[in-house]
């Protein structure tokens, strides 16, 4: 029942690091299933959905260890290659290791996944992408279960630029027999690191951060040492925090090349950014100006960016229209945000953020990751102090974030107990 108490009304300023890459670190992990070996991953955060990625893990019957940020992943011994519902329906990702598994044992078994409750997100596309290098699925009892005596690459042209397919697709098709070509691929910088941890295992993996991904079979793969990038949509989380008090702030280890289309968002709404020897420095004084942006697959505006933004905007001046295309319910938050205050209604897949001068203080519970991670920058932002339960959501994806904006000037406080303490 822990939750978050924020006093509102400080002003961020100073400089954070930037932790590794969540969305990055959770493939990496899956894909060393393919290595027989040592797999050694560092700057590894420690969030819950990579404790919960390394129970999976375990369970499939490698040997996970922490070493200070370094993540070591044995998988010498043979796997099982059944993934259980009461691990996969945690968190979406873990059904990541539906192709590394048919890559190295040309089976597996993985229940249907989890994650956030941010709206539908259908398994047929893997399911059609991967059935083309030749694995027959069959559906038994919540089970996606696939088989494939021998993978041979294809040509695959995907209806949408799924991260999760092209991931799938690229750690199924490396050990595949000839050349599988993805169209359309997902092109988000977890798909790099992706190939490029592949690569160091000894995959032929060309054009990944492109709409175009070739991959040249091989007959086996190694284990391998990977650095885990930082993390941008916590980069930009930290970013928008320090905007949303006026304040200054460095986010050390931020890549600006990762963040494009958001750092062009922030500066029209009168942010200054800045490319600095360790990252990225973000700064403003006056209440931001609205703007109207829409979420799109990388390089467009991050759709785990949308929530946060959404928050900044609520104390802009005018009016700004969010537009969401990648999930159908990633607005579920905004009532939370109305409580503090907040002037936003919502018409489909648009977000009309009418800005106010200033948010207020109350108790808010977060829906999903993101979700809390922007009612905490309200928070931050609001007269007065607020709660904020269900953090165990804030938890999956960003480390030690109470502590982070601590290190900023901001007055947070983490309470444990086993029931709420309201405001009175």
């Amino acid at each position: 029942m822990d939750h978050f108490i924020v006093e509102g009304g400080n002003r961020l300023e100073g400089s954070v690091t930037i932790s590794g890459a969540k969305n990055s670190v959770l493939k990496l992990m899956a894909a060393s299933i393919l290595g027989r070996g040592m797999t050694h991953l560092s700057n590894v955060p420690r969030i819950a959905d990579v404790f919960i990625m390394a129970d999976v893990l375990r369970e499939l019957g490698a040997t996970v260890e922490f070493k200070d940020d370094v993540l070591e992943i044995d998988t010498s011994s043979e796997l099982r290659t059944v993934a259980s519902y009461e691990l996969v329906r945690r968190m979406r990702a873990s059904f990541n290791v539906l192709g590394p598994l048919l890559g190295r044992y040309g089976h597996a078994r993985v229940a249907l996944p989890g994650g956030c409750n941010i709206g539908m997100r259908p398994v047929d596309l893997h399911e059609r992408s991967l059935a083309s290098l030749g694995v027959a699925f069959s559906f038994d009892h919540g089970y996606l279960e696939g088989v494939a005596p021998e993978l041979t690459g294809s040509r695959i042209v995907l209806d949408f630029p799924s991260r999760g397919a092209t991931e799938n697709l690229l750690t199924a098709s490396v050990m595949a027999r000839g050349t599988t070509v993805i169209e359309n691929a997902a092109r988000e910088p977890d798909i790099i690191d992706l190939a490029e941890f592949l690569n160091r295992m000894g995959a032929r993996v060309h054009g990944a951060g492109t709409s175009t991904i070739e991959v040249e079979g091989v007959e086996e793969l190694n284990s391998a040492s990977y650095v885990v990038p930082s993390d941008p949509i916590e980069a930009g989380t930290f970013a928008l925090a320090v905007l949303a008090t006026r304040g200054d702030g460095e986010l050390v280890g931020a890549r600006p090349g990762d963040l494009e289309v958001f750092l062009n968002k922030i500066t029209q709404t009168g942010a200054l950014w800045t490319e600095t020897d360790r990252g990225i420095r973000v700064s403003i004084s006056t209440r931001p100006r609205s703007v109207d942006f829409v979420t799109l697959p990388h390089p467009g505006f991050p759709t785990d960016l949308l929530a946060q933004m959404i928050s900044y905007l609520a104390t802009a001046d005018g009016t700004s229209i969010a537009t969401e295309n990648i999930f159908e319910s990633r607005y579920m938050y905004v009532a939370e945000l109305n409580r503090m205050g907040a002037d936003i209604s919502i018409e489909g897949h648009h977000a009309v953020i009418r800005g106010i001068p200033k948010l207020q203080g109350t108790q808010v519970r977060a829906t999903d990751l993101r979700a809390g991670a922007a009612l905490l920058i309200a928070a931050l932002s609001a007269d007065g102090p607020s709660e904020i339960h269900d953090i165990h959501h804030i938890d999956r994806g960003y480390e030690d974030l109470d502590d982070k904006l601590r290190q900023l000037g901001a007055r947070v406080s983490r309470i444990s107990e086993t029931s709420p303490a309201f405001l009175p």
